[in-house]
């Protein structure tokens, strides 16, 4: 275990009861400083997650040669240096435990004539950045990375780069954002095809900011062409609550009986909102509240009562809008009357940890029934049963925040509660989780 870990025990929980309110979307987070940088003018941001993925891509936007500065709680202010105005960094860039943040600056450095280092903790170290690497040296950037495509990496930016279309082998947001965002300050057009759709933050807030962007259909697949060196306008930027923190909270209020509890101001997007469908199919009761758009995104609040779950066969084309979800949803499954099946997953193999490997084991220490799959889990639901938990065993995280806060929930249905090895991660994504879970249980 890591030597300065943090590890808690979750016990056997109350009725989530009241009203919360859930950090910033960290995706919507992140665009917004990096977009926001490359503006002309000042932008604002309120509602800004301030976990530290989020952070590490203020840092280096900041040691790029923006203006970036904290005013308040989740409030920001940015002055832009322009496209094509990053300048050269003094030292390595550190993406700490954010493959968002490292994915998506590989894509904004690729097309500006600046050479810079980029630099990781030993979880993303350990990520593959070979498909995002592909199409950016496609368009001329050169990578010197470590072995099997990983951290730390050194990256020289093409000036001018090329112009390219790429399909995408794999359904990924982050890599189609990659490209987007070297398309901004690349001569032409850049085109990415979606054989499956992934998340749209990035088409949705790069037209906000005034970005030559169409989207298209062809042959059932999404054409993104992008118009490169248009100057990008500053905006004034509402951050909605992100789904994927939520999602713990969610699941939480549907498997502790007596729960009714509101989640204000989640973002509803429908390339993210994929676990609400989900849940519902399981027979979750889960109510939106106030449908709204704030800042091009759809938002409503939630109000989630305790209901018993059914397993289902999960349709694996609902996975791309829900990837980060699913290690909640195999707690859910867990508790559920039958067996739930889970497929096309093989990009959790990917993520801070292989999620399938770690949550398949981590499940069956508080004795629940899984079996690992090479592209998912299928878990024997207990039929509202609490697990037994983990009287005598840690729970082991493999230093991933999701799997942490997932393994929480599950504590809160257990009989002997659940032992979590190291809840640190967490701060990489909701800094405030134990906080709230402990609000809302008491």
């Amino acid at each position: 275990m890591n030597a300065t870990a943090t590890p808690h025990r979750f016990a056997p929980s109350a009725p989530l009861r009241g009203t919360i309110a859930v950090p910033g979307d960290k995706s919507i987070s992140h665009r917004s400083l990096l977009l926001g940088a490359c503006a002309v003018g000042e932008t604002h941001i309120t509602g800004l997650l301030e976990g530290e993925d989020v952070l590490a891509t203020a840092a280096a936007m900041r040691a790029m040669g923006a203006d970036v500065e904290r005013l308040g709680d989740g409030e920001w202010r940015i002055n832009g240096v322009g496209i094509g105005g990053l300048l050269q960094p003094e030292s390595a860039i550190d993406c700490g435990n954010s493959g968002t943040s490292a994915r998506l600056l590989m894509g904004l450095v690729a097309s500006h004539g600046i050479t810079t280092s980029l630099v990781g903790d030993a979880s993303l170290s350990k990520r593959p950045m070979g498909r995002v690497i592909d199409p950016l040296s496609e368009m001329g950037a050169k990578f010197t990375a470590s072995p099997g495509g990983r951290f730390p990496l050194m990256l020289e930016g093409a000036h001018p780069a090329v112009p390219i279309t790429y399909r995408l082998p794999v359904a990924s947001a982050q890599v189609k954002s990659a490209v987007l965002l070297a398309g901004l300050n690349t001569p032409g057009i850049t085109t990415v095809i979606e054989p499956v759709p992934t998340r749209d933050h990035s088409e949705r807030m790069l037209r906000g900011f005034g970005a030559k962007l169409d989207v298209g259909e062809e042959e059932g697949e999404r054409i993104i062409r992008l118009t490169g060196q248009t100057d990008l306008q500053p905006r004034d930027l509402v951050v909605p609550g992100d789904p994927s923190s939520a999602a713990f909270f969610m699941v939480a209020a549907t498997l502790v009986e007596g729960s009714d509890l509101t989640i204000r101001n989640v973002g509803m997007n429908p390339t993210r909102a994929g676990l609400v469908g989900v849940l519902r199919q399981m027979g979750a009761n889960i109510e939106e509240v106030d449908a709204r758009e704030v800042g091009g995104e759809p938002v409503a609040d939630l109000r989630v009562r305790h209901a018993p779950l059914t397993g289902i066969e999960v349709d694996p084309s609902v996975a791309p809008s829900m990837i980060d979800e699913f290690p909640v949803l195999f707690v859910a499954a867990a508790l559920a009357q039958g067996t739930t099946v889970t497929r096309g997953l093989e990009e959790l193999r990917v993520k801070e940890s292989d999620r399938l490997a770690t949550m398949a084991a981590a499940l069956e220490t508080i004795g629940a029934r899984v079996e690992e799959n090479e592209d998912g889990l299928t878990i024997h639901g207990t039929g509202g049963e609490p697990l037994r938990g983990s009287a005598d065993a840690q729970v082991e995280t493999h230093l991933d925040h999701r799997i942490a806060m997932s393994m929480a929930v599950a504590g809160l249905a257990s009989r002997e509660g659940v032992e979590v090895d190291d809840t640190s991660p967490i701060a990489t994504s909701f800094p405030n989780f134990m906080e709230l879970l402990d609000g809302v249980t008491r």
